[in-house]
């Protein structure tokens, strides 16, 4: 072959259209993301677009919105039992799971539906 994948550019997850100051309190308020600009001619798309590190989420609305049921991002986290303190101390439910051997793990919903994991690796 004469390409290669590299890594994931961006994640985009859906919303109902309107929504993207809601996204702003659950992506950066609550989980720590940083809003980035849109090029100029996506704006009239609606829309907002979110960093943390090196990933990109960018939340599309659409007029039709309905989550996936099984479909989501997994994000790493260094350090999960933090970030399951800090959600708790927010009052934020979440859904842990440890079937996958040798990952600590577990599952909450943007205010939207969407499903989102967070897993780190065990040593």
């Amino acid at each position: 072959m004469t390409f290669q994948f590299k890594n994931i550019d961006h994640i985009q997850l859906a919303a109902p259209t309107g929504s993207e100051d809601k996204a702003r309190k659950f992506f950066v308020d609550l989980l720590g993301f940083e809003e980035i600009e849109k090029p100029v001619p996506l704006r009239q798309n609606g829309g907002v677009w979110f960093m943390a590190g090196s990933i990109q989420l960018h939340i599309g609305v659409e007029e039709s919105f309905i989550p996936a049921g099984k479909a989501h991002p997994a994000f790493h986290v260094k350090n999960i039992e933090g970030l399951q303190d800090y959600l708790r101390s927010k009052n934020i439910n979440y859904i842990e799971d440890d079937r996958l051997p040798g990952a600590n793990r577990f599952y909450l919903h943007d205010p939207f539906g969407n499903r989102l994991e967070f897993l780190e690796w065990k040593a």
